[in-house]
Parts: C-alpha cells; sequence; structure tokens
C-alpha cells in the first residue's frame, strides 16, 4: 500500500531532503525545523507537513527544490517564460501536426511550495498520445505572493500561451485546465471567478473543462475550520483568517453563473473531506448550469493519484481521457 502523502509531501521526506542539503543555508535550516518540530506532540513526521509557511523562504526553498528532485524535460518540451518573475515559466510541448487543443496543468503544493516539473514526464508524452498540447505552469509562492496573485497568474500564462497559439500550434479556444491539490483549487477558482480571466483578456468560451484531482479547498471557511484539518497553519498562511477573503477565495462561493461549462472532479476514496468539498462544489455548478461529475478515485494517495496519472491502466487517466474525448 502506498503510504499517504499531504500536498507538501510526506514528512519524512523532506525531512530527509534538508538533511541532504548541501547549501551554506543547511545547518541554519535545520536549526529552523528542530525549533518548530522537535519534541513536538505526533512527532517530527506529522509537524514536517504543517510547518512549511513558518519557516524562512531559503529553508523553504531549499526543502522544495529537493523534494520536487527536478528531472530534465522531456523530449520536445521547452520552458517559456509568460512574465517577468523567475517562477512566471511554464513547460510546454505540443503535437507537431495539426492544431491541438491543450491540457493546461497547474501542480501542487499548499499554496507554498511545488514545481511544474512534478509529474510532467509522465504527463506531457501522455497528452500527446490523446492528440493534446499539455502545459505545466509554476506561478509566485506564499508569501512571496498572494493567492489573488497566483490566480492572475496562471491567468496571464493562458493569455500568453493564446496571444502565441499560432505560432505554437495551439487552438487558443479549446483548453482544458487541470490541477492537483493546491493547483486544484488555483484552476477550479479560475473556472468560476472568472475575473482573473476577464482581467487577463482570456474569454470563459476557450476554457472547455476543467479537472479537479483531490483539490480541498473549494470552500476555504469550511476547510480551514474542520476539526480534521491538519494542515491549518498553510490555510491560514494562504487565505489568512479573515472570513471575507476565504469566502472570496472560495470555488464554490462563486459557483453562480457564469462558470466554466463542463468539470470532471477526482477526490481519492480516503479523504472524506476532499469528497464533501468535491459534491458540493458539483452540485453548486450543476444548480448553475454547467455539468459536473465527480468520480472518487479507489486504492489511490494524495501524491500517487497525481503521479500515475498518464499511466497506462490508472483509474483517474482513464477517467480524464473519457472526459477530453467529450470536450475536444
Amino acid at each position: 500500500m502506498k503510504k499517504w502523502m499531504t500536498g507538501l509531501a510526506a514528512g519524512a521526506v523532506l525531512a530527509t531532503a534538508v538533511a541532504a542539503q548541501q547549501t551554506p543555508d543547511r545547518s541554519a535550516c535545520r536549526q529552523e525545523i528542530m525549533k518548530l518540530c522537535g519534541g513536538a506532540e505526533g512527532g517530527m513526521r506529522q509537524c514536517m507537513r504543517t510547518a512549511f509557511p513558518k519557516l524562512s523562504d531559503a529553508c523553504r526553498k531549499a526543502i522544495s527544490d529537493r523534494a520536487t528532485a527536478r528531472q530534465p524535460l522531456p523530449d520536445g518540451m521547452r520552458e517559456i517564460a509568460y512574465g517577468a518573475d523567475e517562477k512566471q515559466k511554464m513547460d510546454l510541448i505540443v503535437p507537431k501536426t495539426g492544431k491541438a487543443p491543450l491540457l493546461f496543468f497547474v501542480h501542487g503544493g499548499g499554496w507554498s511550495i511545488g514545481d511544474k516539473r512534478a509529474g510532467e514526464g509522465t504527463k506531457g508524452p501522455w497528452a500527446l498520445k490523446q492528440g493534446w498540447a499539455f502545459a505545466s505552469a509554476n506561478y509566485r509562492l506564499v508569501p512571496q505572493a498572494t493567492v489573488e496573485q497566483q490566480a492572475q497568474d496562471l491567468a496571464s500564462a493562458l493569455a500568453w500561451v493564446r496571444s502565441h497559439a499560432a505560432g505554437e500550434g495551439v487552438d487558443p479556444d479549446r483548453i482544458v485546465l487541470m490541477g492537483h491539490s493546491a493547483g486544484a483549487h488555483l484552476v477550479a477558482l479560475l473556472g468560476t471567478d472568472t475575473h482573473y480571466l476577464r482581467d487577463a483578456g482570456v474569454p470563459l468560451s476557450a476554457i472547455r473543462g476543467v479537472v479537479l484531482l483531490d483539490g480541498a479547498g473549494d470552500d476555504v471557511p469550511a476547510q480551514s475550520s474542520a476539526e480534521a484539518n491538519v494542515v491549518k497553519p498553510m490555510y491560514d498562511a494562504a487565505f489568512s483568517t479573515d472570513p471575507a477573503r476565504q469566502s472570496a477565495l472560495s470555488p464554490t462561493r462563486h459557483a453562480d453563473a457564469p462558470n466554466a461549462s463542463r468539470w470532471l472532479i477526482l477526490p481519492i476514496q480516503s479523504r472524506a473531506d476532499s469528497q464533501a468539498q468535491s459534491r458540493a462544489l458539483a452540485a453548486a455548478l450543476v444548480k448553475a448550469g454547467s455539468r459536473a461529475e465527480v468520480s472518487v478515485v479507489p486504492s489511490e494517495t494524495h501524491g500517487s493519484l497525481n503521479k500515475g496519472l498518464g499511466e497506462d491502466g490508472d483509474f483517474a487517466t482513464g477517467a480524464v481521457e473519457d472526459f477530453l474525448k467529450t470536450v475536444r
């Protein structure tokens, strides 16, 4: 059985990553973690799952870079800057023939860490086989940027793709958004609170569908206040404790029309919170006139759902393939 991981990654992996750092900040980072988690109730692993928002920027970046274990770009994929910031970049791969629809992927990481390379080595080649172009986008991270700015970044990345579509072999009016964990929240926000797309000059009609991989932030106030929310510090860092701001960043609370027209929502079987949030979002979308399907994914962890997407015989991969056929 694969071990359960949070959207940030398992505490054991991250603790190992810190120990392995070869930068001048290694000792200082270790001291930060020991100050936060040494002797913590539940042990180091449990504490590490919620400690990231409290770490220094340098330590957070060191852990994230190590845990991501960046791999070389797949053949045919290239990195593109869609803005001036170092984080405003995306990787893009396009079929060699024809004008292809685009699958636009957004990584997770609790809004505060993560990288576009996570999982793209599988997803990019798989998307090509389905006849789709594939992009995986980075965005500025908390605390350097707000969640509102993250949504703006992603809308800007979509605007870049559409403005360069003719030269890139991409159909600018056939785009599906897909995100994992915090990335699922961000693409859901783009598909419901449509001012982000509008401000970037991206028409809602260009978004043919949205795929959510085990997000649980569709109703931020409900999730942030839940007793079972073991990553509450991460939510507080991203959304603050202001109920009005939490509501403003909640896709479910923006589900009145207009929204993206078609949705596939894939929570994992072992997470009651993700399933509850998914069903509530889907119900609100359907009530507003969109088509939304919730399909619970069995026998996966939060991390393995994302890692395995694009593999032959994978349950979620099959569900996404069927969905993509309906929105071409």
